[in-house]
């Protein structure tokens, strides 16, 4: 299993930010092109599930009623549940789904930027030794994830809502486990992650603009 991660994924990552740096000698440039060209490969798969979550959140308060409606009784509020959810076209283990093909890559791509190519200028413009810890690129990225957790939340939100708070909690937790992750780690991968969040806030950003007011409807449609 090792040595097909390493010949399907891991090997190929390495050479392509190595082509990447012969071309722009760079290797913090070379890393923000690898990355959205990876997120841009992965974007369906993301945006899928940003729908999917915006689409949880627009039926929020048909859950909440039956889930009271069927409180006492387990079977029929997994069978309502289910006919709300093939109702609007919503699947609420997509994200979870998503989350298991993307992992393999995500390691892969960490694992690059964690020990980039031999050889390279280890620098991103002059200005940060990717191979030393960034306190500014670590304060980016917890600004940007909790941005993204605020976005992602989405407006309207009822207060009584458990599955709000747990999104409100996260807004705080997100940018904590942001720093806690980055704050020993190399710039190289903070640069990554600040990358990718950016893409992740333009798509959230589409998402919310798009089916924010009308998700449900969007979904059974389409």
């Amino acid at each position: 299993m090792s040595s097909l991660f390493h010949l399907l994924l891991l090997d190929p990552l390495i050479a392509l930010l190595g082509f990447l740096y012969s071309h722009v000698g760079d290797l913090g440039v070379s890393i923000i092109i690898l990355t959205l060209l990876i997120r841009s490969v992965l974007a369906p798969l993301f945006y899928k599930s940003l729908r999917q979550q915006a689409a949880l959140r627009k039926l929020q308060p048909h859950i909440k009623h039956i889930q009271e409606k069927h409180k006492g009784n387990k079977e029929e509020q997994g069978q309502a549940l289910m006919a709300l959810y093939k109702e609007h076209g919503v699947n609420p283990l997509t994200s979870f789904a998503l989350l298991f093909v993307q992992l393999p890559i995500l390691i892969a791509l960490y694992r690059v930027f964690l020990s980039p190519p031999p050889g390279l200028n280890q620098s991103f413009l002059g200005l940060i030794n990717l191979q030393e810890r960034s306190i500014i690129l670590v304060i980016i990225a917890a600004f940007l994830q909790y941005v993204l957790g605020t976005l992602s939340m989405g407006k309207n939100v009822s207060l009584d809502d458990p599955g709000a708070a747990i999104a409100r909690n996260m807004v705080i937790i997100g940018p904590m486990i942001t720093v806690a992750v980055l704050y020993s780690l190399p710039a190289a991968v903070g640069l990554y992650w600040v990358t990718t969040t950016l893409y992740s806030l333009a798509q959230q950003v589409h998402v919310n603009r798009k089916y924010g007011t009308d998700t449900a409807n969007s979904q059974k449609a389409s």
